[in-house]
């Protein structure tokens, strides 16, 4: 058994993709980044942090990743951002992911907490959201 490539990468293209291809989340937002351009405009969605754990079998290779989506919104409260949050957990919340040389086994949210941002003028709300992706190395 040939130990398979890590998912990190096929898992954030997985993520932009399901993400951008929802046109009800496209109406809440300016855009899906894994990076941010300068001309992007409130409130938009930041494809973040993601942390791969093995999870293997006898037969298998496999791993969880938590991936972190950011949420960055100026509206006063966070009433939109949660909005936006509940669309993406909607998308990905046990929905199948398309990741390209690993079989998906579930993606199940795991958490959401809101900031502000403290930096002045500090009318910027945050919100982040986890998710738990499970994948296995595809049978040979």
């Amino acid at each position: 058994m040939t130990a398979a490539a890590d998912p990190l990468l096929p898992i954030q293209g997985a993520l932009v993709q399901a993400l951008r291809a929802d046109t009800e989340l496209s109406m809440l937002i300016s855009g899906v980044y894994d990076y941010l351009p300068e001309e992007a405009g409130y409130p938009f969605v930041v494809v973040g942090e993601a942390l791969g754990i093995p999870d293997n079998a006898h037969d298998r290779y496999g791993q969880e990743t938590s991936a972190t989506l950011h949420v960055w919104s100026q509206y006063r409260g966070y009433s939109q951002g949660l909005k936006i949050g509940a669309r993406i957990t909607a998308v990905l919340d046990h929905q199948p992911l398309t990741i390209p040389g690993h079989d998906h086994v579930v993606t199940r949210w795991e958490s959401t907490q809101t900031l502000t941002d403290p930096e002045p003028p500090g009318n910027i709300r945050h919100v982040v959201l986890r998710y738990r992706i499970v994948t296995e190395q595809p049978p040979a």
